[in-house]
């Protein structure tokens, strides 16, 4: 099945490296003119640079910071800047960033939930409009498992990625009788920038591959996922073929999480 999006204008946070860097190439692939934006400009326009060799696309680099209401609105006039309008988002912005409970500062709460939740709800409420306005609209909010299943130790980001499974549900309700359709992607344990930089910080003289391998004896499908893999299931969803899906928070973890 060839999922095409040719003629749509999709804006991705986090894309410069990682899984959004792969669902910008995935889009891209498959016809989107896409807008990625992340906070370094020379690794943006690497991204770019690589991602446009790759497809023959054509992709916007917006250097932009969404966990300010300010920095959301710069976002967004630039790509309607560049692109014209908005038909489809991906709210990909955010790390994981967890910790003992009593040890999380109102500081350390409110910067998690300003990158993962606000930014989501400020774009959102920015492009929705437009969308409705036209009888058309993606928004894929990506998420991870613990908005489904937190663990000890999971906050602030288990809490915010809940508040973001909500915020799809509402946002799918509100907006799929003029087809704009809302869901969510919940990361499991798949290969991207975060462990490549947990794997350096650790420094225990073992090859990436052998960390990857390491990490993956202990998941059902005995190995992680892929960043293709996950930009697979985005552009699923964000493409015609995916026109009657909405409201799902869908695990894209190998079976790891106990709550489907």
């Amino acid at each position: 099945m060839e999922l095409r999006m040719d003629g749509r204008k999709a804006v991705i946070t986090g894309a410069s490296l990682g899984l959004g860097r792969a669902m910008a190439q995935r889009f891209a692939e498959s016809g989107a003119e896409v807008a990625i934006v992340a906070r370094r400009p020379d690794v943006l326009a690497e991204a770019k640079s690589a991602i446009e060799a790759a497809t023959g696309g054509t992709v916007h680099p917006i250097v932009g910071d969404v966990s300010t209401a300010e920095g959301c609105q710069a976002v967004y006039d630039a790509a309607i800047g560049a692109m014209g309008q908005i038909d489809m988002i991906v709210n990909n912005a955010g790390s994981s960033q967890r910790g003992p409970f009593a040890d999380i500062t109102d500081e350390a709460w409110q910067a998690d939930l300003d990158l993962k939740l606000f930014a989501a709800i400020r774009l959102c409420r920015l492009a929705m409009p437009g969308m409705r306005q036209r009888k058309w609209g993606r928004i894929i909010n990506v998420l991870n498992t613990g908005a489904k299943a937190p663990p000890a130790e999971g906050a602030p980001t288990a809490v915010s990625r809940a508040a973001g499974m909500a915020l799809t549900k509402i946002l799918a309700k509100e907006g799929v009788a003029d087809n704009v359709l809302v869901n969510a992607l919940l990361v499991g344990r798949i290969e991207s920038d975060q462990w490549v930089r947990r794997h350096a910080a650790e420094d225990k003289g073992r090859s990436l591959d052998a960390y990857y391998a390491e990490m993956g004896e202990s998941l059902p499908m005995g190995r992680l996922g892929t960043a293709e893999e996950f930009a697979n299931a985005a552009c699923f969803l964000a493409s015609e073929q995916g026109s009657y899906i909405s409201g799902v928070a869908l695990n894209v973890d190998g079976g790891l999480c106990p709550v489907v």
